[in-house]
């Protein structure tokens, strides 16, 4: 059998809305923006500089249906490259993109090869003993099994299964084209090309299942170097799949354990060292880092009060480690605890111990709608505040009851303890 290298990749996502970077004027909108485009753009140019067999794409090329022209003059533009180097790109369309009036209107001239949504069907490649199966979802909400109903393997032939799958359940992702790991590896494929989960997972060998996760990381959630699966065949034998990255936005949250004896100083030390080694580890791409400063220790009374001034002095040593263009802090999350003896502050007889008897007789219910209250007033101030600072701020969540749980309450209890004690 025939020797070739090929390339997957999956949720692409190209030029989806990215939420909450106008709410910080020093983002660097234009170029999280254009992300997507640039990862897809990168794969393109390496399809073609090492001459792969053919391109597969496993879903969700584009976010929802889109009207804007652009997003697909832009995708066909990349496949006509790959199609004018003889390279096939080869697609199926996700929950994402199952409905997109981009996709349907958009002709794609052969080598390309979009599989349709009626029934899984299949595509041969000849010249490399290659027979593809696949089928695009037909609506947003593929809940049957498609994978029952895909061909049998072709006789002779390196056989590979394209699907947009959440297999039986990921978190955080819906479970569509649900099927089972064990009905993918005793179908008779060499490989399976998965889309879906953004996260890279893969099963093998004999037969490789695989995940690429997405080929562009959008948000904090996304974090670590994301791309596309390089699969070498040789012979018609798929040796271990190699991960390669393509990503030009590279999403990182950097977790700083703060000693006990730590201040503040030693807490910015700290971050700065992290930032250091995770600018090393992204290879000149711009690194989106959120901090999250944890643990109990004496800067807590200084960290807590003012979190504005925080953000602002982790900003400032980020700009120490790196060009404004090699690192933007994307977010800082406090979540330090105080280094003091809680228990033995509840049980003193002084005012100090009846005070923090009394926060604690404080029910959670009972001071629900003044928090929320405060809030609101507090936003209510600012004129289009809310509608700059998005959803995910902590402020905009409380109103929302999705933020304003025990542990909210119970972190406000810890900060005046703090600071109860630290005033003695």
């Amino acid at each position: 059998m025939a020797s070739f290298q090929f390339l997957h990749c999956a949720d692409l996502h190209i030029d989806s809305p990215l939420r909450g970077l106008e709410a910080d004027p020093d983002a660097p909108v234009e170029r999280i923006r254009n992300a997507t485009r640039d990862a897809f753009t990168s794969l393109v140019d390496y399809a073609i500089e090492q001459q792969v067999a053919f391109v597969l794409a496993a879903g969700d090329l584009y976010d929802g249906d889109w009207q804007d022209w652009r997003t697909g003059q832009f995708l066909i533009a990349q496949i006509g490259r790959l199609s004018r180097a003889n390279i096939p790109f080869i697609a199926i369309q996700g929950n994402h993109d199952a409905e997109s009036i981009i996709t349907r209107h958009l002709k794609w001239d052969k080598p390309a090869h979009l599989f349709p949504a009626s029934k899984a069907t299949s595509y041969w490649l000849p010249e490399f003993e290659v027979c593809i199966h696949g089928q695009s979802f037909a609506t947003r909400r593929a809940t049957d099994n498609l994978a029952l109903d895909y061909p049998e393997p072709a006789l002779d032939y390196f056989n590979i299964g394209l699907l947009h799958t959440a297999m039986d359940g990921r978190p955080g992702h819906d479970t569509y084209a649900p099927c089972h790991l064990e009905q993918l590896q005793s179908k008779g494929y060499q490989y399976w090309a998965l889309g879906h989960i953004h996260t890279r997972e893969q099963y093998g060998p004999g037969p490789w299942v695989v995940f690429p996760g997405n080929l562009q990381g959008r948000k904090i959630a996304e974090v670590g170097a994301k791309g596309a699966i390089l699969v070498t065949v040789h012979d018609g034998v798929p040796r271990e799949p190699e991960h390669l990255a393509f990503d030009t936005v590279r999403w990182h949250r950097l977790i700083v354990e703060l000693p006990r004896d730590a201040e503040e100083d030693d807490a910015l030390d700290l971050v700065r060292s992290g930032l250091s080694e995770a600018l090393s580890r992204a290879d000149g791409r711009l690194l989106a880092a959120r901090v999250v400063l944890t643990g109990a220790c004496r800067a807590h009374t200084t960290l807590s009060p003012d979190l504005g001034a925080v953000r602002e002095k982790i900003r400032a040593v980020a700009l120490s480690c790196a060009d404004p263009e090699a690192i933007w802090i994307e977010g800082v999350e406090v979540s330090t605890h105080p280094h003091i003896d809680a228990a033995g502050v509840r049980a003193r007889a002084d005012a100090v111990g009846m005070l923090t008897q009394a926060i604690d007789a404080v029910g959670f219910d009972d001071i629900r709608s003044d928090i929320q209250d405060y809030c609101r007033a507090m936003l209510d101030r600012g004129g289009d505040l809310r509608k700059a600072l998005g959803s995910d701020h902590p402020a905009v969540k409380v109103l929302a009851d999705q933020e304003l749980t025990a542990e909210f309450l119970e972190r406000a209890r810890d900060l005046l303890l703090a600071r109860l004690v630290a005033g003695e």
